[in-house]
């Protein structure tokens, strides 16, 4: 079973590789979902580590409906990670009714080439799962990351193992969101061959800002979060 990490950071990748970790999913702001990080931490990490790559393309937070402008910015870093080394691409297109945007995904998975591509957790929003595997299996997409359209992928579980029987091996069905060493093995054992996870831990800061650089619903920045090398090894350790 491979394990992915999302790591936020160049601290998170590298203590997922002295994990262990098989790759890693780079993104940053986790608190937002995750957007796409700056081109400065992807080349360092993938000039300076030997773990896997793969980028997350999302140029915003918010939903998965893009502007022309914002789509031309996901293309320009795509192009960006192939010409650097990445070895993997997670994103996708939504429509405003949430329905998976077929015809740009496609571009983006066109254009992405020769790179592995996931269908990221825009996945959960659609209104239907079973149809929407449909679709992505008929434009070529290798692998979608999914909670099983609930909080927790634990909680989503009769529908990623639905999602497993019915891909028939033509797509790979990944389960992430708040998987850990004491739940991970219902997944390996409901024959999933790959899992995604922060494994993280809230590191707090040394001091207490006196003015916040976010907005009041934001988030706390009195603390952040990195990949925890300890809890990745633990994981492993269910897995292997």
């Amino acid at each position: 079973m491979k394990l992915e990490i999302c790591a936020n950071s160049f601290q998170s990748a590298l203590n997922a590789q002295i994990a262990g970790a098989d790759r890693i999913e780079l993104c940053t702001e986790l608190a937002l979902g995750g957007i796409t990080p700056s081109h400065g931490l992807i080349e360092k990490v993938v000039s300076e580590l030997d773990i896997e790559v793969y980028v997350l393309i999302r140029p915003r937070s918010g939903n998965f409906t893009y502007t022309d402008e914002e789509f031309n910015v996901m293309k320009r870093d795509i192009e960006f990670c192939k010409r650097i080394g990445c070895k993997g691409i997670v994103s996708g297109v939504l429509r405003n009714d949430h329905t998976i945007d077929i015809e740009r995904t496609k571009q983006l998975v066109e254009l992405s080439s020769p790179l592995d591509f996931t269908f990221h957790r825009a996945f959960d929003l659609i209104p239907n799962a079973l149809e929407g595997l449909e679709q992505l299996i008929s434009i070529g997409i290798p692998r979608i990351l999914s909670s099983g359209q609930q909080p927790s992928a634990e909680q989503g579980l009769t529908l990623l193992k639905k999602l497993l029987q019915l891909s028939e091996s033509k797509i790979s069905i990944m389960p992430g969101a708040g998987i850990h060493a004491a739940n991970v093995r219902v997944f390996k054992e409901a024959g999933f061959t790959e899992i995604h996870c922060s494994a993280s831990s809230v590191i707090k800061n040394d001091y207490t800002p006196k003015l916040s650089m976010s907005s009041p619903q934001a988030f706390d920045e009195s603390n952040y979060a990195v990949s925890d090398i300890e809890k990745i090894k633990r994981i492993r350790e269910v897995i292997i």
